[in-house]
């Protein structure tokens, strides 16, 4: 290496270290300020003071990526003040979220890539756990998964909302990448059955038909639980994220081996509280009706007329009448603008009963 070489690495070198000195002292600022933000509402005096704002989050993060010039992507920028925030909330109180588990889950990813490094993440093994111990106040939030691009519908999440008075306060959406695990005692040459969620399965219909037609493929209920089966089984695989991999010390035998390149999660985050609007927001609806002619049509007229766009309508059977269907649907547009409102106030006249079960930002990671 040449000396005129050496002496740009220096002074580049140097100069990363002068603009790492000043972002040290620009983040320790901001964790001040966002502890004088606790103190502020904790001397308020307000029994149910919120130190977690989602509306607040989501305008931050869209600001990051607005405001990026490069050369690091939009996303990648928001990814660092998401953890930024995270650490500075903390500061104020740790949040507690609850998420499908065991560890390694894709919810738990989803968790993460919401709420950040510094959030209490807790598993629980089943998606009704998960509403109970957010209604219990023994967690801030849960995150549960409610629909995939490839497999559609996730059927538990919406029928707990039947009976439940929780909120939905945010979203996230996750590319999900699978891939197939082996233990150290796996025979690679001698698989003979595989283990996965039935929606992985699903996802990896096409890739399995081709390199394992005659391996059995066993449905559990997590690809973690899949993953954390595998050790001291010589002939069993597993379809699971990365992370598992990693957490129960497997070996990734073949990568993305979904079936959809695009194959993507939404999760939904549940608390108790309503959000106030963001300026990009989306609102989700039960709504049950009875079974008649017309039903949807009278259902959907009114949004079709104002212009709201509608980006999901789901259809559950009633656990309450015969006859009666309970409808999912989901708008862009917050209950707080007047059209919206205005809306769902002649909606409420022509069904059986209309549940709003929250307004909340548009996922921005």
């Amino acid at each position: 290496m040449s000396d005129q070489t050496k002496d740009a690495l220096l002074a580049l070198r140097n100069r990363i270290d002068t603009i790492d000195a000043d972002i040290g002292k620009l983040i320790s600022e901001r964790a001040r300020c966002a502890q004088e933000v606790a103190d502020v509402k904790s001397a308020s005096g307000d029994a149910d003071v919120l130190f977690y704002r989602p509306e607040r989050e989501a305008q931050v993060l869209r600001k990051a990526m607005e405001r990026n010039e490069g050369p690091l992507s939009d996303e990648e920028m928001a990814r660092l003040f998401r953890e930024i925030m995270s650490a500075c909330l903390a500061l104020e109180q740790p949040i507690k979220v609850a998420y499908l588990g065991p560890e390694g889950t894709f919810t738990q990813q989803a968790a993460l890539k919401h709420f950040g490094q510094s959030a209490v993440a807790m598993p629980f093994s089943a998606i009704d756990e998960v509403f109970r111990e957010v209604e219990a106040g023994a967690v801030n939030y849960g995150v549960v998964p409610v629909e995939n691009s490839t497999e559609g519908v996730v059927s538990h999440t919406l029928d707990n909302f039947m009976g439940s008075n929780l909120k939905i306060c945010g979203e996230v959406e996750l590319r999900v990448h699978h891939n197939l695990v082996v233990s150290s005692v796996t025979n690679v040459n001698s698989i003979s059955r595989i283990y996965s969620h039935g929606q992985s399965l699903a996802q990896c219909r096409k890739w399995l038909d081709s390199h394992y037609p005659k391996a059995e493929r066993i449905a559990v209920s997590s690809n973690a639980e899949a993953a954390r089966r595998l050790k001291g089984e010589w002939n069993a695989a597993a379809i699971a994220p990365a992370k598992a991999a990693e957490i129960y010390e497997l070996d990734i035998l073949a990568e993305k081996i979904e079936d959809q390149p695009d194959n993507s999660t939404r999760f939904l985050i549940i608390g108790t509280e309503q959000v106030p609007a963001s300026g990009r927001d989306k609102t989700s609806l039960l709504v049950a009706m009875r079974n008649q002619p017309g039903a949807l049509h009278n259902l959907l007229e009114p949004f079709h007329r104002n212009n709201i766009d509608l980006t999901r309508v789901e259809t559950r059977p009633s656990r309450t009448g015969v006859w009666t269907y309970v409808f999912f649907v989901d708008f862009n547009g917050h209950v707080d603008e007047p059209l919206v409102h205005e809306t769902l106030k002649e909606v409420a006249t022509r069904v059986a009963d209309l549940k709003i079960l929250g307004s909340y930002p548009k996922a921005v990671l």
